[in-house]
């Protein structure tokens, strides 16, 4: 083929449009490399230094595809008309060569393309916000000068017609118008412009700073959005400006208290201020008047129908709006304050705004009875005031209140919700103005309980007023006291709930009758233990203060020589001292008062007793709990125990023991249903009907003896009645938890009982008005010292005898004892400090008399 011929018109055009696959490949993801990632673009070189291998793709694969005729050797390689064909030949196959790397090598490359290619993206993402953040801006931008101009033209016209009135005006004028006229006319004028400034100048701040805030959330955005984007912080957590921000202004609002009425009252100004600056654009009035004018718009939206024109229309619309929202931001506020005021005052949360009051903290069975008595103690004074403190709901508390039906006599009765360890809570109901502070425990685990009384002395000991009264703890567990009396010190009167009532069913165990004496000493119904001092009885010696009362009882001196150690049953030779008190039992505390002499004549266990032990506790665990309980049974020696296991509430377990040979039986509350007060003495009740019916069926000559009714109505035969004769033979005492029971044993008369609650809320109640009374209390309540004791009448007088309750109270004397009352065969209850103590009547030797006296 001759070398100047043309080649072939096919194959030339075939190559020079159609290039080959790994050129296209190639060339195609570096022209999409360069439009994606325009930071790259820089790394290439300039079109005018661009190297000879690196042609267009069209002009490489037309001289790849001519590569075989370059090379044919029929064609001179020296010849000057082939030395441009040469270079081009060499520059292909140079490009050939170069465009087919090794597979490792494209691989590579493909994926460094690709990263580049997705970093391209993301920064492209982020730029396309950026500009949708700038057009957004660019747009406000545009409105606000087109408003303005819209403004500004239409005063520029305005203008322009004033002017044009104002030159006819001066030309018709002109003649008859002085210089200095004419000069002050145009000085009118140089200021009328000025104010045109200044008003074109308050529209444009006042929509500048509308514009402000979006600018800002926007940047806050751009700026989030590029910390997301950037490589650094692929991994990290960082959160965005604008969450940040929010939560700034979260914490803000939550944390200060006047927080959101401050920003009521900014928003509201920035509105009137930013409304009365534009109404100063549009308008032709004051700064003054348009600021006031901005004002009536915030707070009457409908006060913008007297608005002409457009500008000032459209303005007055805005503030208008701004304040209907202004103003139902202020209505959410004064609700949500409203709500809240009404919500701390109905769960109890305000402040108690007390003095002279009586505390109680905690919540329990006892505490209605508690409240009784102590709105029976200060009946003489008028009514006082009991705040109760517990974790409960306030209006639970009002509710469970009004459902125990006493009559509080005066007494209101304010309920607090609050946790007795926290001090805040204690602040709350005035804990350092109160005269007394009565800590109950908790129903459940002894230990649990005597805990949770710790810590709240304790936090009552912190109190930075310190306390005006004392604290009276109710504890569970006798081997807690001395860390409770530790803790408070002489701040703190303990009462022993669980030691209290043990030993007071044993002392009515070993004298029927004692309980009812001990719930009217206790109570403050009847008489009950008061301390006074009285001057006039200094030098007399205690046998003649005891009949100088005739409305009390003096039973004991409480010395002020011995740092008012209070002395019971004291010595007849005792001469009180200046200083000494007398305690007494009377009605009231203002009920009695010494008076002349009157004219009067002179006149626990035995050896070898056991102790019956019945329950469904085994009998190892029974051992182990009594030890724990501080029981040491190798330290009996008048009596010795023998256990039982059965349960107390099924017939045939009790008929398994000797249930008729017993002097005495205990019935105590079943403790795994303490907590539920009905159901314990629905336990109690029914355990006494099944030991009655037993020892009633098992008694000798059973029907002869029935028809004797004794100390009721019931009639022959009748269950009751032999219940009643069953009980002659042996006393029962029951512990009794709910005051209500009380009625039913009081009307069987088949049992004496203990009403076990009331007891420890009397004895509490007393310890709260008189702290000196717990130091009494804790003497006859004690194993050794002085105690209540029953005596039969023929110990003190002779049967048909005369004699006034003066006369026995100084026979009861020469046997060192105490005389505080009596009760008459024919009576159910015994009469603490009798009235009438002179006046003589005749005695039954069946009459029993009540002393305190030293244990025998």
């Amino acid at each position: 083929m001759p070398l100047d011929s043309d080649p072939p018109a096919p194959s030339t055009h075939r190559n020079r449009f159609f290039p080959s696959p790994s050129f296209t490949t190639q060339s195609n993801l570096r022209s999409k490399t360069l439009t994606r990632n325009p930071k790259n673009l820089t790394s290439f070189p300039s079109p005018s230094r661009t190297p000879k291998s690196y042609i267009s793709p069209s002009r490489s694969q037309t001289f790849a595809s001519s590569r075989s005729f370059s090379s044919s050797p029929s064609i001179p390689r020296r010849n000057a008309r082939y030395a441009g064909i040469h270079r081009k030949v060499d520059s292909a196959s140079q490009y050939e060569k170069s465009s087919k790397p090794d597979v490792s090598e494209v691989v590579t490359g493909k994926m460094t393309d690709v990263r580049k290619a997705l970093k391209g993206f993301k920064v492209g993402r982020s730029n396309v916000r950026w500009n949708l953040a700038l057009s957004v801006v660019l747009m406000v931008t545009c409105l606000s000068s087109l408003l303005h101009k819209n403004f500004t033209l239409q005063n520029q016209v305005k203008g322009l017609q004033d002017q044009l009135l104002e030159l006819n005006t001066r030309l018709q004028a002109c003649s008859l118008m002085d210089p200095k006229d004419i000069v002050n006319i145009v000085a009118q004028d140089s200021v009328d412009a000025s104010n045109r400034s200044l008003k074109n100048s308050a529209l444009f701040v006042s929509l500048a700073f509308l514009a402000v805030p979006l600018l800002i959330f926007k940047y806050f955005d751009y700026v989030s959005s590029l910390r997301r984007s950037s490589e650094n912080n692929k991994n990290s957590e960082e959160l965005s400006l604008n969450k940040q921000l929010a939560y700034r202004v979260d914490v803000f609002l939550s944390v200060r208290p006047y927080s959101k009425p401050l920003a009521l009252l900014l928003a509201t100004l920035l509105l009137i201020c930013l409304g009365g600056l534009a109404l100063y654009g549009v308008t032709d009035d004051n700064v003054a008047d348009c600021l006031w004018l901005s004002w009536t718009y915030v707070a009457d939206s409908g006060n913008h129908a007297n608005s002409e024109g457009f500008g000032p229309k459209l303005v007055s619309v805005s503030i208008s709006f701004g304040g209907m929202l202004i103003f139902a931001m202020m209505l959410g506020l004064v609700s949500d304050a409203i709500s809240e005021k009404f919500d701390s005052l109905r769960k109890g949360k305000s402040e108690v705004i007390e003095k002279n009051h009586t505390l109680i903290l905690g919540w329990s069975d006892k505490l209605g009875s508690l409240l009784n008595q102590l709105a029976i103690a200060n009946e003489s004074l008028g009514g006082g005031t009991v705040v109760v403190m517990a974790e409960r709901d306030k209006e639970e508390m009002e509710l469970d209140i009004a459902k125990m039906e006493f009559d509080f006599k005066g007494t209101p009765v304010i309920c607090r919700s609050g946790c007795p360890l926290i001090l805040a809570d204690l602040k709350k109901v005035s804990v350092s103005k109160a005269r007394a502070v009565i800590v109950l425990a908790e129903d459940g685990n002894a230990d649990q309980s005597d805990a949770r009384a710790l810590r709240t002395v304790l936090g009552l000991t912190g109190v930075k007023e310190g306390l005006r009264g004392h604290i009276v703890v109710e504890l569970s567990d006798l081997d807690n006291e001395v860390l409770v009396k530790l803790v408070g010190g002489d701040l703190v009167e303990t009462v022993v709930a669980h030691d209290v009532i043990g030993r007071l069913m044993i002392q009515c165990a070993r004298q029927p009758g004692l309980a009812q004496i001990w719930e009217d000493i206790l109570g403050f119904e009847k008489s009950e233990f008061y301390i006074k001092r009285w001057p006039q009885l200094d030098g007399m010696r205690f046998q003649d203060v005891l009949i100088s009362f005739p409305d009390a009882i003096p039973c004991g001196i409480k010395v002020a020589s011995s740092r008012g150690k209070i002395i019971l049953n004291p010595d007849d030779s005792y001469v009180l001292q200046e200083g000494d008190e007398v305690l007494v039992i009377a009605e009231d505390d203002d009920s009695y008062s010494p008076t002349t002499l009157p004219m009067v004549l002179d006149a626990f266990l035995a050896p070898g007793s056991e102790l019956w032990m019945f329950n469904d506790v085994p009998e190892k665990e029974r051992e182990k709990k009594l030890i724990e309980g501080g029981l040491d049974t190798g330290r009996l020696v008048n009596i010795s125990l023998v256990n039982r296991e059965g349960n107390a509430v099924i017939r045939r377990h009790l008929e398994s023991i000797p249930l008729e040979s017993f002097d005495s039986i205990l019935i105590l509350a079943d403790e795994s249903v303490e907590d539920s007060a009905i159901q314990a003495d629905s336990r109690s009740l029914a355990t006494l009907l099944l030991i009655r019916d037993i020892q009633a069926k098992r008694l000798p000559y059973r029907e002869a003896m029935v028809t004797h009714v004794h100390r009721g109505s019931f009639s022959k035969g009748s269950w009751m009645g032999e219940m009643q004769q069953a009980s002659d033979k042996s006393v029962i005492i029951s512990e009794i938890l709910d005051p209500r029971t009380k009625n039913l044993l009081s009307m069987s008369k088949i049992s004496d009982y203990v009403l076990s609650n009331e007891l420890v809320s009397m004895a509490l109640a007393m310890v709260a008005e008189d702290r000196q009374i717990n130091d009494v209390l804790e003497e006859l309540f004690a194993e050794e010292g002085n105690e209540l004791h029953i005596r039969l009448a023929d110990i003190y007088l002779h049967e048909d005898e005369e004699l006034s309750f003066y006369e026995i109270i100084l026979r009861a004397r020469q046997r060192k004892e105490i005389l505080i009352g009596y009760r008459l065969a024919s009576a159910e209850r015994a009469v603490i400090n009798p009235p009438s103590k002179s006046e003589r009547r005749r005695w039954s030797p069946k009459d029993v008399f009540v002393v305190i006296a030293d244990k025998e």
